[in-house]
């Protein structure tokens, strides 16, 4: 077990360097001097050359790497280019706004996926599992921003019982806070929530053919409680993996849904920083949301020991 712990954390530190280089490479690649941007089009060369100065960009690209890089442990993310401000306080405040919305969204889709993808998956010969399965469909179809779009018209122009955007700080109101997230979690977790209920009912199915299933059934156990004693772990491992695709595409679908219901996450602040060509910002924000991605993966690669005993006693020897 700690031998294959170990393994995945080296492939989690070497897949943070090799993103941390691509980053920074398609940042420096792109066209415009942040100097220039920042002065603005009457700027002279000598006042252009010290913002070069004050930035930093006048140095070798190794060197700003180095400079940048070093300081990402310590959550020190430089200057901005365009506010002055540092971009590591920034980061963090929208950072709490973007989990609570992921939290919520990844909650949403495993209640509504793991049940229905079950009850799929048992009645897939009746009527009920047919229509299950074409609502799933359905969902699939349906982008979150769309969802979200449809969300704000139902419950917020329409029935008017909740708020159509905005955020409020939890510490302030936490029943304005859980409402203004309610609807984009919504959008995001319905969306996941339908595509994840396939790959449960490809699970179950693949779990209820298996000899033991059918053994226990024989012995006289239901068929429920067949499945959640001897099944639900198989089950589970391939469903673990979804869910960490899951999570990192719910991070990506909150930038869209952000902008949506105007929440300050970490979406809205990539955008605005595209928009003000804040490059740094942009590609502090961007290592942010890579490294979230990579520890997803990690947390569902270590999830795989608890699910599978088998790898709890890998060795060189049993890996060949």
């Amino acid at each position: 077990m700690a031998l294959y712990l170990l393994r995945r954390v080296a492939v989690f530190i070497v897949s943070t360097a090799v993103a941390a280089v691509a980053v920074f490479a398609f940042m420096a690649v792109l066209p415009g001097d942040p100097a220039a941007i920042a002065l603005g089009v009457n700027a002279t060369p000598e006042a252009v050359a010290a913002k070069r100065a004050e930035f930093g960009t006048d140095r070798p690209l190794a060197v700003q790497f180095l400079a940048w890089v070093s300081g990402l442990p310590t959550g020190d993310f430089g200057l901005s280019y365009v506010s002055g401000d540092r971009i590591g306080p920034q980061i963090a405040d929208r950072l709490g706004v973007t989990l609570w919305l992921v939290l919520f969204g990844m909650l949403i889709a495993t209640v509504v996926a793991v049940p229905l993808g079950a009850a799929a998956a048992v009645r897939h010969r009746s009527v009920t599992g047919l229509i299950l399965s074409g609502l799933s469909q359905v969902g699939v179809a349906i982008p979150a921003f769309l969802a979200g779009i449809l969300l704000v018209f139902l419950f917020a122009v329409t029935w008017q019982v909740l708020p159509s955007g905005g955020y409020t700080p939890l510490a302030e109101d936490p029943v304005a806070w859980f409402q203004q997230l309610l609807l984009p979690a919504l959008s995001l977790g319905l969306v996941q929530g339908a595509v994840l209920s396939r790959y449960v009912r490809s699970a179950v199915l693949d779990v209820l053919r298996e000899d033991f299933i059918r053994t226990a059934r024989a012995k006289g156990m239901g068929l429920y409680r067949a499945l959640w004693r001897h099944g639900s772990r198989n089950a589970a491992i391939p469903v673990v993996t979804v869910l960490g695709l899951q999570l990192a595409t719910l991070l990506v679908g909150a930038v869209v849904v952000e902008r949506v219901f105007t929440l300050p996450g970490l979406g809205s602040l990539l955008l605005d920083g595209v928009a003000n060509r804040d490059l740094l910002l942009v590609q502090d924000t961007v290592m942010v949301l890579v490294v979230a991605v990579l520890a997803i993966n990690f947390l569902v690669d270590a999830l795989y020991v608890v699910l599978d005993p088998r790898l709890r006693d890998l060795s060189p020897r049993g890996a060949r």
